[in-house]
């Protein structure tokens, strides 16, 4: 019985890691066949935050609905869904560094002191790059308490990540407006859920 429910775990694990690379390999096929439209690095720069933004909301909601459904097994998928949130935020800023800066790295801090919108979205970068480099075991026991303390951070990276999203969307918030009711949602969950255990 528990090797079958292991081995079904790491099915769902991999399936988890190959649905998660589909947003790549769909931008990768649309760059192949010339399909990003007239501005093709604002489409990779956009579609990569967007994606950044969806998993990391994800991560977000995998408490309450472990919560809800009972499905406890549920909390060992979100380090990998954080992950990827990491990840395509990388991609996200590799894409802004290569194309739109075009490698030239004495910019880079320029442009975080004069342009908001890059302050926001870096620092929340840099939020979730301390968070990915802490989400392994290793790292939970050296840090003890203080990691919990740290990881918490995710919400405020999601707050500075929706920001950055706003600020560059501008015109068309449709999006801004979606995933920022998502996050109200969340939020208002975890401080419902805080009140509760006080």
């Amino acid at each position: 019985m528990i090797f079958v429910v292991k081995h079904k775990w790491i099915a769902i694990r991999t399936t988890l890691f190959f649905v998660s690379l589909l947003p790549l390999v769909l931008l990768i096929a649309r760059i192949v066949v010339n399909e990003l439209g007239p501005d093709p690095a604002k489409t990779l720069a956009t579609e990569t935050g967007l994606w950044a933004l969806r998993f990391l909301l994800l991560s977000l909601a995998v408490t309450p609905l472990r919560e809800v459904t009972g499905w406890t097994r549920v909390g060992v998928l979100r380090r990998m869904i954080g992950l990827f949130a990491w990840f395509y935020a990388s991609l996200h800023l590799f894409v802004y560094l290569m194309f739109l800066l075009q490698w030239r790295w004495y910019e880079i801090f320029d442009d975080i002191i004069e342009r908001p919108y890059i302050t926001v979205g870096f620092s929340a970068f840099i939020i979730l790059t301390a968070l990915g480099i802490t989400s392994n075991k290793p790292m939970m026991k050296k840090l003890g308490r203080n990691w919990k303390r740290l990881h918490r951070l995710v919400y405020f990276a999601a707050i500075l990540a929706l920001i950055h999203l706003t600020w560059i969307l501008r015109t068309d918030l449709t999006d801004a407006v979606l995933y920022g009711s998502i996050l109200l949602l969340l939020l208002s969950y975890r401080m419902i859920r805080v009140a509760r255990l006080r």
